[in-house]
C-alpha cells in the first residue's frame, strides 16, 4: 500500500507541477512524503507487537502506531513550513490528502 501512496503523491505532484509550476510540484511531494514517512514509522511500531495474542495489547499497539504516525506527520509539516520558503500551501495539502487517503489502508493491510 505504500507504493499506492507514492503513486498517488506523485500523480498529484505532476498535476500541481503542470498547473502551477515547480514550487507547487515540490510542495505536493513534500506533503505526500510526510504521510508516507509517518506510515513507515507506524508500520515499524505495529510490527513490533506482531506476536501478541491479547486483544487489548494488539489494540494498544495499533493506537501507539497511529499516534506515532500523526506525530511524525506534524513534525515533518512544521519543518517543511519553516524550511521551504516557496511553499504552495494548496499543493502541499493536496499531496498530503492524496497520501493520507491510502494511509489507513496501508496500515490495515499490514501482514503481521
Amino acid at each position: 500500500m505504500l507504493k499506492v501512496q507514492l503513486v498517488a503523491t506523485l500523480s498529484v505532484a505532476v498535476v500541481a507541477l503542470l498547473l502551477s509550476g515547480l514550487n507547487a510540484g515540490v510542495s505536493a511531494v513534500l506533503g505526500g512524503a510526510s504521510v508516507v514517512l509517518g506510515a513507515l514509522a507506524a508500520t515499524a511500531i505495529a510490527k513490533r507487537g506482531a506476536n501478541q495474542t491479547d486483544p487489548t495489547a494488539i489494540l494498544l499497539n495499533l493506537l501507539k502506531a497511529e499516534a506515532v504516525k500523526i506525530l511524525v506527520i506534524i513534525v515533518l509539516l512544521v519543518i517543511i513550513f519553516k524550511v521551504y520558503g516557496q511553499l504552495a500551501p494548496f499543493a502541499l495539502i493536496a499531496g498530503l490528502a492524496a497520501a493520507a487517503l491510502f494511509s489507513g489502508a496501508a496500515l490495515s493491510k499490514l501482514k503481521v
